[in-house]
């Protein structure tokens, strides 16, 4: 399975500094053979870099998505116009959104549902806070998400799922390789008890939190993880395409 590398650039880059960045990674990844590259702006900066990354074999990802088409939600924004931008991914999900907008598992699954709905690929974040996992509940609590997430969903091998510990996103800490690759087993064999094995070996499980240059190969040196989600180190063209460029 080819690993997917995702860039998370969060709040940040007005579509100046975006098109600028957009330009730098693309001059620097003309070849991204054996690696699929997403990046994911800010709404405003989603067309600019759109027509940047035309014709290179980068692809378009926004960073969240309302459940319905249209409607009465102002502030929102509906699948079918990140589509017609050219997003092609859409990140669900993240602890963040979790986090700061109270997201649950149920409106996140409405999300899910839609994207898949409409063509989008979903990258699908799930992970633990500090206290969870120092309190040995690391797997009850992303089996829970999982499970609920993914309720009623047939089109699960389209999904990304990505594991990103919260206490590792934007906090300089992360889990060390083996602690990663432990939890995608995990994901990776309660996606066989919940589907089939021949499903739980297409769908691709990332791992994301303070992912850096320094530590991207010890973490694509595991066979359980299919690529990494980044933040931070996305927002500066070296570092990002160092990391994609991983050995």
């Amino acid at each position: 399975m080819i690993p997917l590398i995702v860039g998370n650039w969060k709040m940040n880059k007005t579509p100046r500094e975006a098109k600028e960045l957009a330009k730098e990674i693309k001059e620097s990844l003309w070849d991204t053979e054996g690696r699929e590259v997403v990046i994911c702006p800010p709404f405003t900066s989603l067309p600019v870099v759109s027509e940047i990354i035309k014709g290179s074999l980068l692809k378009l990802g926004a960073q969240n998505m309302h459940y319905e088409l249209k409607g009465a939600y102002t502030g929102e924004i509906s699948g079918e116009f990140l589509k017609e931008i050219g997003c092609q991914y859409v990140i669900i999900g993240h602890s963040e959104r979790r986090k700061y907008f109270k997201e649950d598992d149920e409106f996140l699954n409405k999300k899910l549902k839609t994207a898949l709905k409409i063509g989008l690929f979903p990258i699908f974040c799930v992970g633990e806070e500090l206290k969870e996992r120092e309190e040995k509940k690391t797997f009850a609590v992303i089996g829970n998400q999982i499970r609920k997430g993914l309720e009623g969903i047939e089109e699960v091998d389209r999904i990304t799922i990505a594991y990103e510990p919260v206490w590792a996103i934007g906090t300089g800490k992360n889990a060390t390789p083996e602690q990663a690759s432990e939890v995608h087993s995990f994901i990776r064999e309660l996606i066989a008890k919940l589907y089939n094995q021949e499903v739980a070996q297409k769908i691709r499980i990332i791992y994301g939190g303070s992912v850096t240059p320094e530590n991207i190969d010890s973490l694509m040196a595991k066979e359980e993880i299919g690529g990494v989600l980044v933040g931070g180190a996305s927002l500066k063209a070296e570092s990002f395409v160092r990391i994609v460029k991983f050995s």
